[in-house]
């Protein structure tokens, strides 16, 4: 609306004050003080002596033209009410009441676009919109304190929820969500991961926030490292993620043979993102969702070729096996295994399609040696 104003003032004057802030901050609180009669009368004016070299400012301002000036915001209130819940996993039909919170609520077209939405449903008008962040803080802090006479509070519990998904990265750079975003808390959650090499003597667990698949692409809380017992890849390491009241996260692992624990703790203060921050992660995970998805159709991939490897690399070791394939084969299946490892250790940006090509390729080499016996 100020912005509209600015234009007006231009064409009636030929003056330009955009650049001047003492002459926007006038023409934002009459924008202001407008705003909030259009939301009893369909007509306000904004009439401003001298407000730029002498100049007075004067127009009729129609609640159609309000409207019309701030539409997309009126549309991305509605946006945010849709997410609320997609989020809660709810049916609108599911909701008893519509709560006004705010002075922005009374604007006319925002409760037709809500009443619109909840098809038709009145909106609960008993309590000061202004005044409904303060009751519901002030039934908080009676169900905080102690002594207090409770028959007249009500029997409410406030969970909060974790704003961005929480988990540690995985093989190929993959973020494995241990705790979704938006799940109430306290919470807890315990996953199996295993080790991913031979002979492995430790594991790092990287710890992230974020929606992107891809682990490196979101926000890094915190990593430790926790000795293992040597054994064959496959060892299984248990991973707890642990959020308590006041949001503290606390990481631990243990591998159950050796005995082996570390952890770590991660508090709101520590390397936590803003809420305009934590706004663009979300609106990032959204934008490059295909790049995401291209990324794990491409880790599946090398992930599928390096396991078939690893099977057949235990197979060949088999003396009873190997022992009934021809010299020729042995040759082809080494020389197939050792490209298939190139292309996999290689540092070269392949397309998805060349690890499944090889796998195809691998696959059949095996399958017609072995198919002689």
């Amino acid at each position: 609306m100020v912005s509209y104003l600015v234009k007006e003032f231009k064409k009636k004057n030929k003056v330009d004050i955009s650049g001047n802030p003492k002459a926007l901050r006038r023409l934002r609180t009459a924008c202001e003080r407008a705003k909030r009669t259009l939301s009893f009368v369909t007509e306000a004016i904004i009439d401003i002596d001298a407000i730029y070299e002498g100049i007075d400012f004067y127009l009729l301002v129609t609640r159609a033209k309000f409207e019309q000036l701030n539409m997309d915001l009126f549309e991305k209130c509605l946006e945010t009410v849709k997410s609320c819940f997609s989020d809660a996993k709810m049916d609108k039909r599911s909701i008893d009441d519509v709560l006004l919170v705010g002075g922005s609520s009374r604007i006319p077209k925002v409760q037709q676009l809500l009443q619109e939405f909840f098809e038709g449903k009145d909106l609960y008008s008993s309590i000061n919109s202004d005044e409904a962040v303060a009751y519901g803080a002030a039934v908080q802090a009676a169900l905080l304190s102690e002594g207090v006479n409770y028959k007249n509070v009500p029997n409410l519990v406030l969970q909060d929820v974790t704003p961005l998904s929480l988990g540690m990265e995985i093989k190929g750079d993959v973020m494995d969500v241990v705790i979704p975003r938006n799940t109430s808390i306290p919470v807890k959650k315990t996953i199996e991961y295993i080790t991913i090499e031979d002979d492995q003597s430790a594991v790092t667990i990287k710890v992230y926030e974020g929606e992107r698949m891809i682990a490196s692409e979101n926000n890094l809380l915190g990593s430790f490292d926790m000795a293992v017992r040597r054994a064959p890849r496959g060892l299984p390491i248990q991973v707890c993620f642990t959020i308590d009241a006041d949001g503290i996260l606390y990481v631990s692992s243990e591998e159950e043979s050796s005995g082996n624990k570390k952890d770590i703790t991660i508090t709101n203060e520590k390397g936590r993102l803003s809420r305009k921050e934590i706004k663009r992660m979300i609106q990032e995970a959204e934008d490059f969702k295909s790049d995401d998805m291209k990324h794990m159709k491409k880790v599946r991939a090398v992930n599928a070729l390096d396991d078939y490897l690893y099977d057949m690399k235990k197979v060949m070791k088999d003396k009873c096996v190997a022992s009934k394939l021809s010299f020729v084969d042995i040759l082809k299946i080494s020389s197939a295994m050792i490209k298939g490892k190139e292309l996999i250790d290689g540092k070269e940006k392949n397309d998805t399609f060349v690890f499944v090509d090889c796998l195809r390729e691998i696959k059949s080499t095996f399958q017609s040696a072995f198919n002689k016996f």
